[in-house]
Parts: C-alpha cells; structure tokens; sequence
C-alpha cells in the first residue's frame, strides 16, 4: 500500500512539471525576454532625405526604431526653424561631418550680373535678385505653372522681346516683352515661392521665402 501510495505521489510531480524550462511558463507570457538570434546591420553612416519645393520651415523630426524585445517605437524632437528645400536633410552618427562644414554653411552675399537689357540690369545674391532701372513699378504678382515673378514698369518704348536662362540659380530665366504704355518683366523660379518686394535707391529688390 505504501508503495502504490509512493508512486501515485511521484507521477503527480512529474505531471505538474514544465514541458520546456527554457521559454516562460503561464503567467509569465507578459514578461519581456530578449533573443541571442544575430541579426547585425551596416551601422549607421549618414542617410539623406529631399524635401520638396514648397516646404519653408522643419516642425518635427520623428524617429522610428527596433527595440530589444523586436516592439516599434518612435522619438521625437520639435524644432521649428526655416529650412532651405534645395539642400538635403543629413540623418548621422558621424561628429565629424556634422562638425567639419561650419565653413561651407556661411553665405555669401555678393551681387552678381545675370542679366541686362535697355532699361534695366539684373543682379542676383542667393534668394534674392535685384532690377536696377530708372522705370517706375506699375504692378507685379506671382504666377504659377511655372512658379514666375511678373513685374510691369512703366515706359511708353519700342522694346524687342528679351530672354535671358540663368544656370545655377533660383532665378532660372528672365523674359522682357514690350506692351502699349509698359513692358513686362517675367523672373522664372525653380519651385515654389512667395516674396517681398523692397524699393532701393536705384531700382526695386525681390527675396523670395
């Protein structure tokens, strides 16, 4: 009877045992464990985004990574600041690059000639492009499909019409065509802008935004 008593107690241990002692029993299923599978990536270099013609200012980046556990989640920075679309967005762990173009990032501010007819010459600096001539504004506005700045002087003249491409500018052509008591004046962009018209001593100033 003792034996019987014995053995009835042994299987009943042996019943109440884990299947596998390595994985989590009931009750811990919620607890987070991670994994020796070898799942080593390139490391981070640097990585780069584009952004397209209409965008002015950075609001927020945003960054989504892989936890230990194999879960998804995200960080994310506000920041707020004017931002050019025509230079790329550098994702890095690299100080040096970061670190080494203080030199680079300065503008410079010279005026150059990119383009002249009768009346009036055009000077360019970065965003902003200068019209010096005697002729008084009568209108401008902007125009889109291309993105164009359209300017209208006052000058009753005989004028042949006048284009001028620009290489490596955001002003990337100029048109002049005459009209019965003024002549117009076209300034191609290279995406998307408004601007500010400021007059000068000898003539009117355009920054685009």
């Amino acid at each position: 009877m003792i034996r019987v008593l014995l053995i009835m107690f042994l299987l009943l241990t042996v019943s109440d045992a884990r299947e596998n002692p390595f994985f989590p029993a009931q009750g811990e299923k919620n607890t987070p464990y991670t994994s020796n599978e070898d799942r080593s990536l390139s490391p981070l270099k640097r990585a780069t985004l584009s952004l397209p013609d209409s965008a002015r200012v950075i609001q927020k980046v945003t960054i989504e990574y892989k936890s230990l556990d194999g879960s998804v989640q995200s960080k994310s920075i506000d920041l707020e600041n004017s931002v050019d679309w025509h230079l790329p967005i550098f994702i890095s762990q690299s100080y040096t690059t970061a670190s080494s173009s203080s030199k680079t990032a300065e503008k410079i501010e010279n005026f150059k000639k990119i383009a002249s007819f009768k009346y009036g010459t055009f000077y360019s600096s970065d965003k902003t492009i200068k019209i010096i001539t005697k002729d008084k504004i009568i209108r401008d506005f902007l125009l889109v499909e291309p993105h164009r700045i359209v300017v209208d002087f006052r000058r009753d003249a005989t004028l042949k019409s006048y284009t001028k491409k620009i290489k490596n500018s955001v002003f990337t052509k100029i048109r002049v065509g005459n009209h019965s008591g003024y002549y117009r004046v076209v300034i191609e962009l290279d995406g998307h802008y408004r601007y500010k018209k400021k007059q000068i001593s000898n003539g009117y100033t355009f920054i685009l935004q």
